[in-house]
């Protein structure tokens, strides 16, 4: 069944407000979706992170997102097509630049938040995203496994990379239950871990995801993992560190 990812959204504290535990939950992690300063992340944090990421031999992946601090980036914004692409192009530079002062390299993309969701439902913003990882050089990118948006990359010729939600609860037509719903975030270790297995057994799912900023991040990782092994599922990076 081949290799499976664990990833998780860190570097997402700015300033004084901290967010997650990212030094406990990076160790259990291949690949870290790192802020990129548009919706979270002010430079120092970002390079501490990729400082302990690249220490642990773990991918850095660019978490870009819409330019709203104030709302954590869940917000859906209505950029125009350009202006957004642009805005994926500096995060992506910024981050990458940061990473190689640290000895490493960007990996990958993931949309982060409100556009992660939007990338599938609006095709222009699902473009501009693209137009900016093809400008780059062409970086994989990470999405909702089975997603119009994922169908879009791989059609432009980049690597797609399906992602599940070991502690999001879904909805019937495979999309996340709103996180304004109950039930949406799952902290239970063990249904997390259940779910994890489920999903990497699906056949559609190359990495899965732990939030940074959900409640005992770090455990909910650490019991994918042993899940993953305890079911003989291996664990690796899907992009090379």
């Amino acid at each position: 069944m081949g290799v499976f990812d664990l990833n998780a959204d860190v570097g997402e504290s700015f300033g004084r407000w901290q967010l997650g535990d990212d030094d406990a939950l990076l160790p259990h992690l291949t690949s870290a979706n790192v802020a990129c300063g548009f919706h979270a992340g002010d430079p120092l944090t970002l390079r501490r992170t990729c400082d302990l990421a690249v220490s642990l031999g773990v991918s850095i992946g660019a978490q870009v997102g819409y330019r709203d601090l104030a709302g954590f980036g869940r917000r859906f914004v209505d950029v125009p097509t350009d202006e957004l692409a642009a805005d994926v192009l500096y995060q992506l530079g910024a981050l990458d630049g940061i990473a190689r002062a640290a000895g490493g390299r960007l990996s990958y993309v993931k949309p982060h938040g409100a556009l992660y969701h939007a990338v599938s439902r609006h095709p222009e913003q699902a473009l501009a995203v693209i137009d900016a990882v093809r400008a780059y050089g062409g970086l994989p990118v990470l999405g909702l496994a089975g997603s119009a948006f994922l169908a879009a990359v791989a059609e432009a010729g980049l690597e797609a990379v399906g992602e599940g939600f070991a502690d999001r609860a879904y909805l019937p037509d495979g999309g996340l239950v709103p996180r304004s719903a109950p039930g949406a975030v799952l902290t239970d270790p063990v249904a997390v871990a259940a779910q994890a297995v489920e999903l990497a057994r699906s056949g559609d799912v190359r990495s899965l995801c732990v939030h940074g900023d959900s409640p005992g991040a770090p455990a909910l990782a650490a019991a994918v993992r042993a899940a993953l092994d305890a079911a003989g599922l291996p664990v690796g990076a899907f992009a090379t560190p």
